[in-house]
């Protein structure tokens, strides 16, 4: 193995296939393809002019070409109107689509609800929704634009309202709902979850879906598949863990489809519409930390995914990552940019990892702007494991966060004796970016299996070139232990009851209250309704704005706590599983409730396991000796956040007509540690996102509670404002009437710490200049 092996770019099947798909994507540009000719509908959107798709439109570059909005007059925005979500849930991180005068949001316990975009008067509520994916929805139309539709993921199930009535539509699919469990390969019954946490994407008459597995072994494997909207019939499916015969079967172990779960798209799936080709960015197989039983490179996890939008033939891939041991996830949305290369106009494709790198590659043949090198990287010493000896690396575009952690790097605001046991931490340690997890040592990862650049953090300027990256400088620390995988017992018994009942009246009840309906904290009834189990460990262990770190207090109590607040009898619960579904009505034109009823064989089942049902290799497989998981106490060992000094998130633009970083600033400051510079948020941009306009302003959330303008040719902040709660999901931008306005989904933490979270309504936030007179 040499020391630097020149990534060069190899055909799908041959330079004459290679050809072929040149043609048929230059064809297709043109529209000369039969599919584009019979197509019935579309997104609605009209390219950077309308909001109707998550992140603005298909191409996913939150880009709006408008001109009300400027550098010069971005300080006049005010508060032109807004609308309470009148609930008691935690968070939305749910990103608005406006179409013509309507704006469709979540709000009211879960509620899908279409509001009037000038004034944010209901127009209908479709009640006790709780969609799987809490970020965003899917709009399409007909040429006729008279049959409007609003699709989404629940309960495992695909459903489809209709955007007029609010109204589910009940000859989509089967009696209104397509089974998301079927046609994966397996049997449906051994699959616990596949929803799709991310809304999708809008191409033509088809929606293409990624899936949320989980990360547990022998959870489901995460098939890419394109669904008619009308019939809810699948068009196709793209085996993202090859089956036999197909192009990289043999990265795996012969019967690895059979078990090895995740390789899925939980992100954003960006579209080049004008060519009909899709790109999916997609997660590392199961089991995130450990790959003893999935040896070899692994295709196609943790790489990016060119296939036909029309067919879901694979026209060219990347891999960002051989046989992934760290999370490193592809989940941000792969932003199109039209530059200048080597003297010629080159459309490409930039993708932004949670390792802090950024690849570009010319958009049709998948060919990298600048050579990507393979580099030797450490080998894993754990038994079992045969780790990948080389990984990827850009050689000209810089990496935009922080890659390597040394004890000088100590965050100098912690207090004196919690700095100088890290810096014994950090000696001991093995860290870097690529550095194996081992069971006899701590690793530190840097960025961690949160940081870098996930959902909503990357935006772009096509035209100019310009690829905007929101990073986090997020480490994780890790070590491994020998363990089968967890297992929650099930049921909790009256003595458990009474345990578990002291560990919550010690720990929570000071800020959640005695009946768990909330005080100086949010209410925790019913929590499982609002979260699963994944996210309520993470920001038990993790902390979220006001509330602390309860790591102490260890995994099984976590577990525990979870269990008693879900008031589960006899199960795991709907969070553990798949979402339920409440009854109370909101008050308001409440059109339709609960979405398409579940069939009895799709209702959620108490006592299978979370992630995956099945519990053991298939038949002719040997399982291994022994299996090691993650040991630390905290998700994804995300318990340090901000371990590192300052900054810790920042904003990062490139100009991929030059290969180089044009500016990068902190993203967000914590007031309170009194600095002298920006900090950025250690507990950063995750959830987060950015609007970029043709008038050279560049929007961005923080979890600072506070909305960013900064100037797009050099990232001089020209505005800022607070909220009173700190601001989830994508920003988005619409015009309507002459005038522009900006909506922010402002439902998180409270602010004011002096303020009680009933003191403060959540809502969606709507700005614009002031009116003209």
């Amino acid at each position: 193995m040499t020391k630097k092996n020149i990534y060069k770019f190899r055909s799908a099947a041959g330079i004459a296939t290679m050809l072929l798909i040149f043609t048929g994507c230059n064809n297709a540009g043109k529209g000369d393809s039969a599919a584009s000719d019979t197509a019935q509908g579309s997104s609605g959107s009209i390219a950077h002019k309308t909001w109707t798709q998550y992140g603005g439109g298909a191409d996913q570059s939150k880009f709006v070409d408008l001109q009300q909005i400027s550098k010069s007059n971005v300080h006049q925005l005010q508060v032109d109107w807004v609308y309470p979500t009148n609930d008691n849930v935690s968070s939305y991180r749910f990103n608005p689509i406006i179409v013509d005068s309507v704006m469709y949001v979540l709000a009211k316990n879960n509620s899908l609800v279409a509001l009037d975009v000038t004034t944010g008067k209901e127009i209908w509520i479709h009640a006790n929704l709780n969609p799987a994916s809490k970020r965003g929805i899917n709009y399409w139309e007909s040429k006729d634009r008279k049959d409007r539709r609003l699709l989404f993921c629940v309960n495992n199930t695909l459903q489809a309202i209709d955007a007029n009535t609010g109204k589910s539509i009940l000859t989509f699919g089967d009696k209104g709902l397509v089974n998301l469990k079927e046609g994966l390969g397996q049997d449906p019954a051994t699959i616990s979850r596949v929803n799709s946490t991310s809304p999708g994407q809008i191409f033509e008459d088809l929606i293409l879906l990624g899936s949320s597995p989980g990360e547990a072994w022998f959870s489901a494997p995460g098939h890419l598949r394109a669904y008619n909207v009308l019939t809810g019939k699948l068009a196709w499916i793209f085996h993202t863990i090859p089956h036999p015969g197909e192009y990289g079967y043999e990265t795996w172990p012969k019967d690895a489809y059979k078990y090895v779960g995740g390789v899925n798209t939980w992100g954003e799936i960006t579209v080049d519409e004008q060519r009909g080709i899709a790109y999916f960015p997609l997660g590392s197989p199961t089991y995130d930390y450990w790959g003893g039983d999935r040896e070899g490179s692994g295709l196609f996890g943790n790489s990016l995914v060119a296939l036909d939008a029309r067919t879901g033939k694979r026209l060219w891939h990347f891999q960002t990552v051989h046989h992934d041991l760290w999370d490193f996830d592809l989940a941000a949305a792969p932003q199109l940019v039209t530059v200048t290369h080597n003297g010629k106009k080159t459309d490409a494709v930039a993708l932004a990892t949670k390792q802090g790198f950024l690849f570009a590659f010319d958009r049709v043949s998948g060919e990298p702007l600048w050579p990507i090198e393979e580099r030797p990287v450490p080998v894993s010493e754990v038994p079992g494991e045969k780790s990948w000896p080389t990984q990827p690396f850009p050689t000209v575009l810089p990496p935009f966060s922080r890659q390597s952690i040394t004890v000088a790097d100590v965050n100098p605001y912690f207090p004196d004796k919690e700095r100088e046991e890290w810096k014994k931490r950090i000696a001991a340690a093995k860290s870097g970016l690529f550095y194996p997890l081992s069971d006899k040592y701590e690793t530190i990862t840097m960025p961690g299996a949160n940081g870098g650049a996930i959902y909503g953090n990357t935006a772009a300027n096509p035209a100019k070139g310009i690829v905007y990256v929101a990073n986090m400088d997020k480490p994780s620390v890790y070590k491994l232990k020998k363990e089968e995988p967890p297992e929650l017992k099930i049921p909790m018994s009256a003595e458990d009851t009474v345990r578990v009942h002291a560990m919550y009246v010690q720990n929570c009840q000071a800020c959640h209250g005695a009946n768990k309906a909330g005080g100086l904290g949010p209410s925790l009834v019913n929590i499982n309704n609002r979260l699963g189990f994944d996210d309520f460990k993470t920001v038990v262990t993790v902390g979220r704005a006001q509330m602390p770190s309860f790591l102490h207090i260890g995994d099984q109590a976590i577990t525990d706590i979870y269990k008693y607040l879900s008031n589960v009898k006899g199960g795991r619960g709907p969070g553990f599983n798949q979402p339920a579904v409440g009854t109370t009505m909101p008050e308001g034109p409440v059109v339709a409730s609960g979405g398409v009823p579940l069939p009895a064989a799709l209702q959620p089942k108490s006592g299978g396991p979370g992630h995956g049902a099945k519990r053991t290799y298939p038949a002719g497989v040997t399982p291994p000796e022994v299996r090691y998981v993650d040991g630390s106490t905290t998700a994804y060992g995300l318990g340090h956040a901000n371990l590192l000094g300052p900054p810790w998130s920042t904003i990062v633009a490139y100009d991929l007509n030059t290969g180089k970083i044009k500016w990068k600033r902190p993203l967000g400051n914590v007031d309170s540690l009194g600095a002298t510079k920006e900090t950025g948020i250690p507990s950063g941009q995750q959830g987060k996102g950015m609007v970029v306009t043709a008038t050279g302003l560049l929007f961005a959330t923080c979890l600072d509670g506070r909305i960013y303008a900064y100037d797009e040719d050099n990232g001089d902040m020209l505005w800022s404002t607070k909220l009173p709660r700190v601001p989830e999901g994508i920003p988005a931008m619409y015009e309507i009437g002459g005038r522009q306005y900006l909506v922010i989904c402002a439902t998180g933490a409270v602010l004011d710490k002096s303020k009680s979270d009933k003191e403060v309504p959540r809502g969606y936030m709507v700005y614009a200049l002031p009116k003209t007179k």
